[in-house]
């Protein structure tokens, strides 16, 4: 019987403080002898830290990864999906929607830092953050077909980020893919060697951390208001936006900032 310390440890979280700068969060999925796989209670546990997480206002950006060098996450639990009724699999699935749906919709950026195996709902979380970066030997992939099911929930992210075909290719065909092609079709937007993951995660850090706080966060919604909107819609949703970072002095205070230096 899985107890509840065991699924606490599928997720950890752990914060990088950067002092007045506010603080990073890190979510490592942690179940290396499955390949990061998730089951119905890994999905649950994540869905419930980042439900936590989404109300620290000190956050900057949060990391999701898996422990270790062989896997983000592999996937789902095989084991226990063979023997899903069709109820068991709807409750499944509605979990792995809500877990990329807390990652899409957090409220600062979302780095995905992908160690390796990233398959099936880990593709479908990877999909829903913001920047993912790649060492070189990760392995990407849908293929749920090949086990006797669609690809669905976030998949359909998949065609704004890659294209029609080469989505339309993956969840059809259940092929692998490597890093390089991940990367030449635009899922990646970094791709790197396994030593250097926390270095390109940290350079992304550095430029989130000198943009203004609020800014960032502003950003994000309009973001996932694109996704939803008209683009004339979405302009005059931006428009607001800019209006309303004006009623605080983070404006004022950045712009005079740069002013400032550029003069020295």
């Amino acid at each position: 019987m899985t107890s509840d310390s065991d699924i606490e440890n599928l997720v950890l979280v752990d914060f990088d403080d950067r002092g007045e700068a506010g603080r990073i969060a890190r979510v490592t999925f942690n179940n290396p002898e499955k390949r990061n796989a998730l089951g119905v209670g890994g999905k649950q546990r994540f869905i419930d830290v980042m439900t936590e997480l989404r109300h620290d206002d000190t956050l900057r950006a949060l990391v999701i990864t898996g422990v270790g060098d062989k896997s983000f996450v592999g996937g789902s639990n095989l084991a226990d999906m063979r023997h899903y009724t069709p109820a068991q699999g709807h409750a499944a699935s509605t979990k792995t929607h809500y877990a990329c749906d807390a990652v899409r919709t957090f409220p600062v950026p979302v780095i995905a830092r992908i160690n390796g195996y990233c398959f099936g709902s880990g593709m479908e979380i990877a999909a829903a953050a913001d920047m993912r970066v790649a060492a070189d030997h990760a392995k990407f992939g849908m293929p749920e077909t090949r086990f006797g099911i669609p690809s669905g929930m976030e998949a359909a992210i998949l065609p704004r980020l890659i294209g029609w075909g080469k989505a339309v290719e993956l969840v059809l065909t259940g092929d692998h893919i490597d890093a390089q092609e991940a990367a030449r079709i635009g899922f990646l937007q970094k791709l790197v060697p396994h030593d250097a993951l926390d270095a390109a995660v940290e350079g992304w850090i550095a430029s989130l951390l000198a943009c203004g706080p609020n800014a960032i966060r502003v950003q994000k919604r309009l973001i996932n208001d694109w996704e939803r909107m008209a683009i004339t819609d979405a302009a005059k949703v931006g428009i607001e936006a800019i209006a309303g970072c004006y009623a605080t002095d983070e404006p004022k205070t950045l712009m005079n900032a740069f002013l400032n230096r550029k003069k020295g």
